[in-house]
């Protein structure tokens, strides 16, 4: 299938992204990923590795369609861990002590 990354037309096929990414140790995945096989690359890392051109040269969204196209799963941002809020200092003296048991006077 022809796809265009980086404004260069490329005909990719499943197998050949395959065979490529094969023995490729995935890096950590900081924004749109792609599942090859049974392990999740970071989409910057998958376009550079089958079109053989720098990073910076290409958008990981144009990695993400052609890979879509060619029946890969591809996945938005990773979950980000919820916030975790600080607690107050009489909040934190509050859990220390823990909760007031009823029936004791």
């Amino acid at each position: 299938m022809r796809c265009v990354i980086a404004r260069y037309p490329f005909d990719l096929t499943k197998a050949g992204v395959l065979e490529s990414m094969k023995g490729i140790t995935p890096e950590p995945i900081t924004g749109e990923s792609v599942t090859i096989g049974r392990r999740r690359y970071p989409a910057k890392q998958v376009g550079q590795v089958i079109t053989r051109q720098d990073r910076r040269d290409f958008s990981s969204g144009e990695v993400v369609r052609a890979m879509t196209r060619l029946g890969f799963t591809c996945h938005a941002h990773p979950e980000a861990a919820p916030p975790v809020r600080d607690l107050s200092p009489l909040e934190t003296a509050s859990e220390l002590l823990g909760s007031p048991t009823t029936g004791q006077v």
